[in-house]
């Protein structure tokens, strides 16, 4: 069933590569799947075409968290706060604050 998940995401991304919601399905079914790097990549790249996806710093940041790699995901909680304060999403600004206070 996930293989399907990653084939179908993977189509849609060779069709439209700025897919939003594709990629960050893609980057959440390889965190699901253990595939971490992988899914730093995912976010890292969604967040390349929309800067202002504030969930992929979220859960690119938890995953560079589960990686050990803190001082990146610290810095991509702090990216996510910008962007989040750029659009005035201050839900997920808050829930960015909380995860890099707790690395502190």
């Amino acid at each position: 069933m996930m293989n399907e998940r990653l084939e179908l995401l993977r189509k849609i991304l060779a069709q439209d590569p700025k897919n939003t919601l594709a990629r960050y399905g893609l980057a959440m079914e390889y965190g699901k799947s253990g595939r971490l790097e992988d899914a730093v990549t995912e976010y890292r790249e969604l967040i390349t075409h929309n800067p202002d996806y504030a969930y992929a710093y979220f859960h690119g940041g938890q995953t560079l968290e589960k990686l050990g790699r803190i001082e990146e995901a610290r810095a991509m909680y702090q990216q996510g706060i910008e962007a989040a304060s750029r659009i005035g999403d201050q839900h997920a600004r808050n829930e960015l604050q909380a995860a890099l206070d707790m690395l502190e």
